[in-house]
């Protein structure tokens, strides 16, 4: 059982940290920490050498501001969704992470690698690992058979 809330406290914190990852990137898209970590890597792509252009800037920040408002929520809901059902081993949150995950995952890894942006398809193999490892390693808590899954709504409706 150990193992089991050791993995469940690692999506919680997970959660957390894309919440003020997300936040961060809403707010702070221009600040030096975020030009030296993610702008510098992001806009060579597509500017080179030059400086980017004064009106592709607000267009920029207006971006990654909805991008970084979208990641906070994303991380809100796998907080809950770690907290809450993950914790009570209900089979549904776990699926649910990991179909999020992957609908996720791939369309925008492809669409970076498309595009040239390397550093977001990195970016983004790195945290589907780091989501990927406790459904991994809890896989078996989920695995109890039918009966053990039923919704109590449904176990009601059986009575």
């Amino acid at each position: 059982m150990k193992n089991f809330d050791f993995w469940t406290k690692w999506l919680i914190l997970i959660g957390l940290l894309l919440v003020l990852f997300g936040l961060a990137l809403a707010v702070f898209n221009q600040s030096l920490l975020f030009e030296i970590l993610f702008n510098s890597n992001v806009d060579p792509v597509f500017w080179g050498l030059a400086a980017v252009p004064p009106a592709s800037q607000n267009f920029q920040r207006w971006a990654y501001a909805v991008l970084g408002a979208t990641v906070a929520g994303w991380g809100v809901f796998l907080t809950f969704l770690a907290y809450f059902p993950f914790h009570k081993k209900e089979l549904w949150a776990w699926n649910c992470i990991l179909v999020g995950m992957l609908v996720w995952y791939f369309p925008d890894t492809i669409l970076s690698m498309l595009y040239g942006v390397v550093f977001n398809a990195v970016f983004n193999t790195l945290l589907l690992v780091l989501i990927l490892l406790p459904l991994i390693f809890t896989h078996r808590h989920f695995s109890g058979g039918p009966a053990r899954h039923r919704s109590r709504h449904s176990r009601k409706e059986a009575a």
